[in-house]
């Protein structure tokens, strides 16, 4: 009984933990559509001349839901009744079902407050439950989707889901175990893949951006051109904005060589545009350079890779202070592969057929742009890494500091002595010139400064040690602390005159008397 209560998943509580994952999963999946959904029945709602009935506006909701996990759609309604494929992927509508996939999966691991004795599912567990429930709802919109105007590649819908979805969980049940990583080498790869990744994409939105704030005009002309009303404004200041992501990673293409295509036929890169484009009429396109050769201008748009290159070798760099030669370049060439993969997901992501034709290809082409990220992470990052390493393993030079000076001993100390010590003449005084000297610790054997006080007097006391010996061995004062007053001659009763008391006045030195001649006078 004791190894039930102990375990409960290992018993009954474990099938009860895979049904809740399961259903969490689900729930995930339709936060996602009912979010979507909202979105279009109130765009539908507000036109003044709505297209279609409700079911139609269902369907749309469905195929953009599984666009944003990577499946492409195929409209059916053309003119030359040839289905035409549409397999861009609105980035940052695709944050929305990872995030919840993330989420559902990290939660389902997590105790909560108060819930500690909740039965759990194990890890690998937790991601099989919430990507199985998630998938559930997935293949019934797929189905869903062949009855409407935009049905679904069953190619792909087979394909990019589940492994969209099942990273996205795996990443949430990371979380909830705490990121734990098998050794300090792994755990810089994270942090240096997304320095480079942010700074690749930062970079990218710059290069789209720079353009289309010049060309203003064009673009609020092609803006007001698309929709003459408010409601369908609204929609398309909602998908420039769901593709604002896409502008930054074709950007971040142009600023790596390949660029992206117009079209089949047609390509743009920092040289120039090549070919004839064939552009829809949408605002963020734009920033499509004119045709014609590239300027200054153009080519400066390969320093955002450099930069993003030198940032990921310096952070791989940073932590390698302490390692070899080969630990550091394997690292860097792992964080360089790692981030060139992440782009070449990105890049395949937001480019991507937009119909039939010359718009079968549009956008970054994915394993261009992936090599030539890897490329420039490797050919920068790894010298960075090695030289950063090498920086901060220096050794400063020691600085010399300059010899001391001895000093003569001040004569008028001894005038200042009072009390009955100077008046004995022959006994040191009991107060002598005090001086601090910074030591080291022997006793312990590391570098811990102390301090001691020691005496200095201007005559030689007894019990001066001899030249050669330490004084201070065999000190019983020689504590962790050190002697708190280094005269060996200290007695408790020695004290000043205080302020409102007369000194005493030294007394004279007797005068030596004449030697007398021990034969007395009248020797001859």
């Amino acid at each position: 009984m004791t190894h039930v209560t102990e375990h409960p998943l290992v018993q009954g509580g474990r099938s009860a933990a895979l049904a809740a994952a399961c259903v969490r999963g689900g729930v995930a999946a339709g936060l996602g559509l009912g979010a979507l959904a909202v979105l279009a029945i109130a765009a539908w709602i507000s036109s003044p001349f709505p297209d279609g009935g409700p079911h139609d506006v269902l369907h749309a909701v469905a195929g953009l839901w599984l666009l944003a996990h990577g499946v492409d759609l195929l409209r059916t309604d053309t003119l030359s009744d040839v289905p035409a494929p549409l397999g861009v992927v609105p980035l940052l509508l695709a944050a929305l079902p990872v995030w919840l996939v993330h989420r559902a999966a990290r939660d389902t691991l997590d105790p909560g407050a108060g819930g500690r004795n909740r039965p759990r599912p194990s890890p690998s567990g937790a991601i099989g439950a919430v990507a199985g429930g998630y998938l559930l709802v997935t293949a019934a919109v797929v189905l869903y989707s062949e009855s409407g105007p935009l049905p679904a590649d069953l190619v792909t819908a087979g394909l990019w889901p589940p492994a969209v979805v099942t990273g996205a969980a795996a990443a949430g049940v990371w979380t909830a175990l705490g990121r734990p990583f098998p050794g300090p080498r792994w755990a810089v790869l994270p942090r240096a893949v997304g320095l480079g990744l942010v700074t690749l994409l930062a970079g990218g939105a710059t290069v789209a951006a720079v353009p289309l704030v010049l060309r203003a005009d064009r673009a609020q002309g092609l803006f007001l051109g698309l929709a003459g009303e408010w409601s369908g404004r609204a929609a398309v200041l909602l998908l420039v904005l769901a593709l604002l992501p896409n502008a930054a990673v074709w950007g971040a293409a142009y600023g790596l060589g390949p660029g992206f295509a117009l079209g089949t036929g047609a390509l743009a890169t920092p040289l120039g545009l090549a070919g004839d484009p064939a552009v829809p009429p949408f605002p963020l396109l734009a920033a499509v350079p004119a045709e014609g050769r590239g300027t200054w201008l153009h080519w400066s748009a390969a320093a955002v890779p450099l930069v993003a290159a030198v940032l990921l070798g310096h952070r791989v760099g940073r932590s390698a202070r302490t390692w070899t030669v080969r630990d550091t370049v394997l690292t860097a060439l792992g964080a360089a592969g790692a981030c060139a993969a992440a782009f070449t997901a990105l890049a395949g992501a937001a480019g991507g057929p937009l119909g039939s034709g010359r718009l079968s290809a549009f956008g970054p082409v994915w394993w261009q742009a992936g090599a030539a990220a890897a490329l420039w992470t490797v050919c920068a990052g790894v010298p960075t890494a090695l030289g950063v390493r090498a920086w901060g393993r220096r050794s400063p030079r020691p600085k010399h500091a300059p010899a001391p000076v001895p000093t003569a001993p001040d004569p008028t100390e001894a005038e200042a002595e009072t009390g009955e010590g100077a008046a004995t003449g022959g006994k040191p005084s009991r107060m002598p010139s005090l001086k601090w000297v910074r030591l080291r610790d022997r006793d312990r054997g590391r570098a811990r400064n102390r301090f001691r006080l020691r005496g200095r007097r201007s005559g030689a006391a007894q019990g001066t040690p001899e030249p050669g010996t330490d004084p201070y061995d065999g000190d019983p004062y020689d504590d962790l602390y050190g002697d708190p007053f280094g005269d060996t001659g200290y007695e408790p009763y020695d004290f000043l005159p205080a302020a409102w008391e007369p000194a005493a006045k030294p007394k004279p030195e007797p005068k030596p008397q004449p030697e007398q001649d021990s034969e007395g006078p009248g020797t001859a």
